[in-house]
């Protein structure tokens, strides 16, 4: 039987440090969410892995562990496709919810969009039919992911895409549905979502829309600094909205027309499905 060490003393409520934590060997801490902590760790085979683990403020928190817990068990019905994050197993080992994955070196697409020392003009392409496919699994899958935003977009330097972050992700319904909570980021928000109005898997595409357009033009289509603001230039686009190819023109005729299209304010007058705005893209960059 495998015998599994506790962290840093053993206690339920002591600190995680570098050190061991089950089989895993806890390297670095290299990011903390507003969830969970993510570590730079390494499996019994010496194997590189990340181990996230949910805050010990969080612990008491029963919607903040129901959300990680459902977020780890969604990933691991869907993670089979090459631009998703790699599960490998999640549990609670000495009071910690954990969840491990693969690891993959490179920044979030947020942070890439930062970095003067990556150049992402070669590999625009590649990330945005990539992460579309990524977004097309998951809606295959029967899932609705809920948080589609640059910073859930793992990027390496050579271009490759990992969707990572299912802690809000919900099934996918047939007719939409109204959302129990809103949780979210705002920008990325479809209007029926900052609403309040049931919604379907329409809003995935209206946050790729938008990532999209951020990701070519270097800033969002809808600024605001509360959700009633960004609800107000989403539905009424005034003179302040730009087209992507007034500030990229660049930007091809026909991309920039499914752009446009996935951010409708209208659900109805969105792409019906991921595939089919993946093809526009395809087609539009000649993929």
């Amino acid at each position: 039987m495998l015998k599994f060490f506790g962290n840093k003393g053993g206690s339920d409520d002591s600190p995680i440090g570098p050190g061991p934590f089950g089989p895993y060997q806890l390297q670095e801490l290299i990011n903390t969410g507003g969830m969970a902590d993510l570590w730079l760790a390494t499996n019994p085979e010496g194997q590189t892995v990340a181990v996230r683990l949910l805050l010990s403020k969080l612990k008491g928190d029963g919607v903040a562990r129901k959300r990680f817990i459902a977020g780890c068990e969604i990933l691991a019905a869907v993670h089979e496709h090459e631009y998703l994050i790699h599960y490998v197993e999640h549990g609670k080992l000495q009071g910690q919810h954990f969840l491990v994955m693969e690891y993959v070196e490179g920044l979030n697409l947020k942070e890439a969009m930062a970095d003067e020392t990556m150049d992402l003009s070669d590999l625009i392409g590649n990330i945005l039919i990539d992460s579309a496919e990524a977004l097309e699994h998951v809606h295959d899958c029967g899932y609705m992911h809920l948080d589609f935003k640059p910073e859930n977009i793992l990027v390496s330097r050579n271009g490759n895409v990992r969707l990572l972050d299912f802690d809000l992700s919900q099934p996918r319904p047939e007719t939409p549905v109204k959302l129990q909570k809103n949780p979210g980021t705002p920008a990325y928000m479809a209007p029926e979502q900052l609403q309040r109005e049931p919604v379907d898997h329409r809003v995935d595409i209206f946050a790729y829309g938008v990532m999209a357009y951020e990701v070519l033009t270097g800033q969002k289509p809808f600024q605001g600094t509360t959700p009633d603001e960004i609800l107000r230039r989403q539905v009424q686009r005034g003179a302040e909205f730009k087209a992507p190819r007034d500030l990229n023109p660049h930007i091809p005729v026909a991309l920039e027309k499914s752009i446009l299209k996935a951010i409708e304010a209208d659900p109805n007058k969105r792409h019906g499905h991921i595939s089919v705005l993946l093809h526009e893209l395809k087609t539009a960059l000649y993929v």
